[in-house]
């Protein structure tokens, strides 16, 4: 296993095809209203219009539907949203304002549209309840590895950020990814590992990427690591 420390370079596409109208104008207008601001890192509760009773972190939303469905369920549940790919920006900001009327902004959303190596650096510690990583790019060559979000020497970043206690939600289906993610729990003393469940856990909402991975006959795997109360960190 390569346990070189990644570097710190934003690996993946941040732009798709050219952006439409209407697009370009969500992430002009409506992206700067609903952007963390990087100065209430030491308490982000307070950047929230309503500060909330417990705070999570989604590292790469995608489309966003999975992100949507946890500030749904429960409105006292504030989530940074994480997400650097355009497209996957304005498929959020478009369920947030689907015409041109003045859009109602969720009290318990916030977006991050940049590294979120770099928030969660900047982040207090202990200062959320939980983590959201569903469905990352596997980065499957092996030369890649490094590139992988779960990797050894980014263990530690999460579990600085997650209160003792804290959880740590986990999917693939990347038989790769799922191997890897394995050995490299398997390194660590941050977090409890039990093994994943075979099948998506109730309260975690689907995403396109799990229905698009199952027509294709893959089989997800879905971790749920808990901060080590009792671990240090050096």
């Amino acid at each position: 296993m390569d346990i070189r420390p990644p570097d710190d370079r934003l690996h993946g596409r941040m732009q798709g095809h050219r952006l439409r109208p209407r697009q370009q104008d969500l992430l002009d207008t409506l992206l700067p209203r609903l952007r963390f601001p990087l100065d209430r890192a030491t308490d982000p509760a307070q950047a929230f219009a309503r500060p909330p009773a417990s705070l999570g972190i989604e590292i790469g939303f995608g489309g966003g539907e999975h992100a949507h469905a946890l500030i749904t369920a429960d409105p006292a549940f504030g989530l940074i949203a994480c997400e650097v790919f355009e497209p996957g920006l304005c498929s959020m900001l478009s369920r947030l304002m689907p015409d041109e009327a003045e859009p109602s902004l969720p009290p318990n959303l916030l977006l991050w549209d940049d590294d979120a190596r770099i928030l969660l650096r900047a982040l207090a510690p202990g200062c959320l309840d939980h983590v959201f990583l569903m469905f990352p790019d596997p980065w499957p060559k092996s030369r890649h590895a490094k590139r992988r979000f779960v990797h050894p020497a980014q263990v530690p970043l999460v579990a600085r950020v997650l209160q003792p206690g804290g959880t740590w939600r986990v999917a693939t289906d990347d038989p790769t990814y799922q191997a890897w993610v394995r050995d490299v729990m398997a390194m660590q003393q941050l977090f409890d590992a039990p093994p994943p469940a075979q099948a998506r856990p109730a309260g975690w909402p689907p995403t396109r990427y799990e229905a698009k991975a199952i027509r294709a006959g893959r089989s997800p795997l879905y971790w749920t690591f808990t901060r080590n109360a009792t671990a240090i960190l050096e």
